[in-house]
């Protein structure tokens, strides 16, 4: 399930929910909280993950663990670096049950020093890692676009191809679809050229 969320710069936040259990987890809920809980009737939120610490992805998460009761999570260098303070802290290789699920963490980064992507079966939710045909913004304080390619090259791409992509800005995309036509991982893939 897929929320476009509006704030300072539109970005989206998603709920993903596992069928049978009705146990669920929100991604980046940047603003527009009751618009998210809107969303989360019917549902046991137990997650609410933030992919990086910049206000468009972690703004409302206050508010959705309020409404839900459920545990805030991001990776502690960004807490840290944007003062964003979580009930606990996610590092590589984490895994969150999510019902007959689970939340793989992956760290991705380059972005933000904390940015985070989480799959979900084929599903993987990328933040500003990786966008359909580009990478995420790089000229931005703490940003580092060489460890972005890294994590773009060595941890998303090498997932299968079937995995859709679930960027936070823009069109959806899948790792196949990338590998093609990635701007940022062709030129890696191709020595810079």
């Amino acid at each position: 399930m897929r929320v476009r969320v509006q704030g300072t710069q539109e970005s989206f936040a998603y709920v993903v929910a596992c069928q049978r259990s009705g146990v669920a987890a929100v991604i980046d809920p940047g603003a527009d909280p009751t618009k998210i809980l809107g969303q989360c009737q019917g549902l046991r939120v137990a997650h609410v993950l933030c992919t990086h610490g910049h206000r468009n992805h972690a703004g409302a998460k206050e508010e959705i663990r309020t409404a839900t009761g459920a545990t805030t999570a991001l990776a502690f260098a960004d807490a840290k670096t944007y003062l964003r303070s979580a009930g606990r802290y996610l590092q590589d290789g984490d895994r969150l049950p999510l019902g007959d699920f689970t939340i793989q963490v992956l760290a991705t980064p380059g972005h933000t020093p904390g940015s985070l992507c989480f799959l979900v079966g084929n599903h993987c939710f990328t933040g500003d890692t990786l966008f359909a045909g580009h990478i995420g913004r790089t000229d931005l304080p703490d940003a580092d676009p060489r460890r972005q390619l890294v994590s773009v090259v060595t941890r998303l791409l090498p997932l299968p191809a079937n995995t859709a992509v679930y960027p936070g800005h823009g069109p959806t995309t899948t790792i196949g679809a990338e590998r093609q036509q990635n701007v940022a991982a062709r030129a890696v893939a191709q020595g810079g050229r």
